[in-house]
Formats: C-alpha cells, structure tokens, sequence
C-alpha cells in the first residue's frame, strides 16, 4: 500500500531533451514509474512546451520544444504516461510554476514531493526548489535524474539543489521506500 501524501514527479521527459547524454535515465524512469504505480502511487508528467517570445528565446536564445515530435514524451514512457495521474503541460522551468501544479498538488494533499527528470541543473531544480518553498518535502532522486548537457552539468544540478533543499533530500531510487515502490528490485 503506498502513501496517499507522495507523488512522483517526472519532469520533461520529452524527445527534445532526451539525447545522447540523458538518454540512460529512460529506462531507470520507465522502471521507478511502472513500480510507482503497480504500488498505487500517484505519478505526474510535465511536459516543457516553448512558445513564440517565450523568456527562453528572448533572454536564453533557445528557440526549441515549440512542436511535435519534440514536445512530445519519449515513446518508452508513452503507456505509463497514460495512466498516471496527471500529465501537466508548462511553459516555464517548474511543476508550481503556474496555477495547475499547485492546485493539484494541493487538492491531493501531496506532501513529499519525489522529483526526477531531465534536466536536473533546470526543470527538476526549480520543481524541487519550489516544492520546499511550498512547504512541501522534496526529493531528489539523483540516479533517475540527467542534464541532457552532460555529467558535469548534472553533477552541478544536484549540488545546487542540494544547498536549496538539504543534503537528505538528494536520494536514489533505492533510497525510496518499499512502501511506495513495492518490494521488487529495479529491472537494470
């Protein structure tokens, strides 16, 4: 029986940003989501979508993820993105970054926040961030986590949030408890 106060975020698992550098989360992902959910929890998608003017292409000079196929989640995540509890569609970096997030989030009564994704240093940064200025617990977790710029930049995503959030808060996939994830071992 899982946690009615937990949810799991998956943040921007899009093809977009899934390359050569982040694709080794997908299937650690895809595992996390299938036992998130074979236990009962609730998952929630995001998915980043850019639009014309956007502060991304004004101030960032990044001008993608306006379209399918590139807004669109990465096909190994598709099924499991269709039963979750919601996906969320955004425009800016966070899950609370406009009314829906926070509305759900509240009417569920979710709690402890269990946030990965892509990209660490960005999206699941500013979603972890903004959970702990909610007053809400988030997590971290690292290992099914990536920045689609590279290691390094990752490296410095969990060390950035880290000191916003608290060095307890950055765990593993096999730091979450069996009671949301079920007994059974990760597939990898």
């Amino acid at each position: 029986m899982t946690s009615t106060s937990a949810v799991l975020v998956v943040v921007d698992v899009q093809n977009g940003f899934v390359r050569a550098e982040s694709s080794h989360v997908v299937p650690v992902i895809a595992d996390l989501v299938e036992r998130w959910q074979a236990s009962g929890g609730d998952v929630i998608f995001t998915r980043y979508i850019n639009y014309e003017g956007s502060p991304f292409e004004r101030l960032i000079k990044w001008k993608e993820l306006h379209t399918s196929p590139q807004i669109d989640i990465v096909p190994e995540l598709v099924p499991l993105a269709a039963k979750a509890t919601a996906v969320i569609d955004k425009t800016m970096y966070s899950l609370f970054a406009d009314d829906k997030g926070r509305a759900l989030v509240n009417e569920r009564g979710w709690k402890d926040i269990y946030v990965c994704g892509i990209a660490t240093e960005s999206c699941v940064l500013k979603t972890a961030v903004d959970a702990f200025e909610l007053d809400l617990t988030p997590w971290l977790i690292e290992d099914a986590s990536a920045s689609h710029a590279g290691q390094a930049v990752h490296d410095a995503g969990v060390l950035v949030t880290q000191r916003f959030i608290g060095e307890g808060q950055i765990i593993t996939t096999s730091d979450i408890p069996d009671a949301l994830v079920g007994n059974s071992a990760p597939r990898n």
